[in-house]
C-alpha cells in the first residue's frame, strides 16, 4: 500500500452544492482493512484510500482533468504504476498500483473515462487501487472518501446525490430517464429549474422527499431494468452512461446487440454479473 512523503494529511469539509455531477467513482471495489486514509504506515500515514477488487477490473477517472504524471513512483513515497490527473484550482487525483494504462501522459480525460486498470504493482499485499485527492496543491492529501462525498459520490460504488444546478452526462441520463415516466425533457445536461421541476413531481409522485436531489433513494425508484429488445429514452440514459464510461455508442435509444456487448463489457470489466441486462447493480455502477 501506497505511503506518504512529506505531504500534510488534512479535512475535507462538505457542502451539497458540491454535488454537482463533475465528480464520479473510480473504482468498483471495497474497502480493505488498515487501508484507510491517515493509518499509520512505520513513519507515515497512509494519504488514500484502498478500493479492492481483482486485476483488471476498470479504473475511471474522478473528474476531468490532464494526465500530469504516468510511470512508477510518480509521487514520493508511492510504489508501483500509478497515474495523477490535475483538475485545475490546485486539485489532483492518484491512482496507484495499477497494472495496465490506458491514457497516455499529458492525456485530456473526461470523468468516468477508463485511464488504467486495477493491479498488483509496487508494494502490496494484494490487487487494489490506492486512490487520493490533493486540494490546495500536489502533495496536499485529503480524505478521498469525505472529499468524494462532499460531491455526492460514493468512493468503491453506491448510488451518487446530484443537486439541483448539476451539469453533465449524469444529468443527461436523468433528464432522459424522467421523459420515459412521462415528463418530457430536453436532454441538454443542464440540471436547471424545468428538470428540477419534473424530478419533484416524479418524487411527489412515488412518495419521496420531493428536493429535487437525485439521491440514493430516488434513484432506485427512476432507474429500469434493461435488456436486449428494450427501446425508449430510459435506453437512451442507459447508452450516454455507457459513453461516459468510454463505451462510443450511438445514442438512439435501440437496445440492440451492440448496446448488449457494451453491457456484459462494462460488466465484466467492474466485476458484476455478466448478463447483459441492465438492472438495479449495473445502473448504480454507472451512474455512480
Amino acid at each position: 500500500m501506497a505511503l506518504t512523503g512529506l505531504p500534510a494529511l488534512t479535512s475535507s469539509a462538505s457542502a451539497a452544492t458540491l454535488k454537482d455531477g463533475t465528480w464520479c467513482n473510480p473504482a468498483q471495489g471495497y474497502f480493505p482493512s488498515g487501508g484507510y486514509y491517515g493509518a499509520a504506515r512505520g513513519a507515515y500515514a497512509h494519504a488514500g484510500q484502498d478500493v479492492t477488487n481483482t486485476t483488471g477490473t476498470a479504473v475511471y477517472a474522478a473528474a476531468a482533468g490532464t494526465v500530469v504524471r504516468r510511470g512508477t513512483a510518480v509521487l514520493t513515497g508511492r510504489t508501483g504504476n500509478g497515474l495523477v490527473i490535475s483538475h485545475g484550482g490546485g486539485r489532483y487525483t492518484y491512482y496507484g498500483h495499477l497494472s495496465v494504462f490506458r491514457v497516455a501522459l499529458d492525456a485530456q480525460v473526461s470523468a468516468g473515462q477508463r485511464i488504467a486498470d486495477m493491479g498488483a504493482t509496487g508494494n502490496v499485499t494484494g490487487p487494489h487501487l490506492h486512490f487520493e485527492t490533493h486540494s490546495g496543491g500536489l502533495g496536499t492529501t485529503t480524505n478521498p472518501v469525505t472529499y468524494l462525498a462532499a460531491r455526492g459520490v460514493e468512493l468503491g460504488g453506491g448510488w451518487p446525490s446530484i443537486d439541483p444546478g448539476a451539469s453533465g452526462a449524469t444529468v443527461k441520463a436523468i433528464q432522459y430517464l424522467i421523459t420515459q415516466r412521462g415528463t418530457a425533457l430536453v436532454a441538454d445536461g443542464d440540471y436547471g429549474s424545468v428538470s428540477v421541476a419534473a424530478v419533484e413531481k416524479f418524487q411527489s409522485a412515488k412518495g419521496l422527499v420531493a428536493d429535487g436531489q437525485v439521491g440514493p433513494k430516488t434513484w432506485p425508484v427512476l432507474v429500469y431494468s434493461l435488456q436486449e429488445g428494450s427501446s425508449g429514452s430510459h435506453v437512451r440514459g442507459l447508452q450516454e452512461m455507457l459513453n461516459k464510461h468510454s463505451a462510443g455508442l450511438v445514442v438512439d435509444g435501440d437496445f440492440g446487440s451492440v448496446t448488449t456487448s457494451a453491457v456484459r463489457t462494462y460488466q465484466s470489466v467492474n466485476r458484476l454479473t455478466v448478463d447483459g441486462q441492465a438492472g438495479p447493480k449495473t445502473w448504480e455502477a454507472l451512474v455512480g
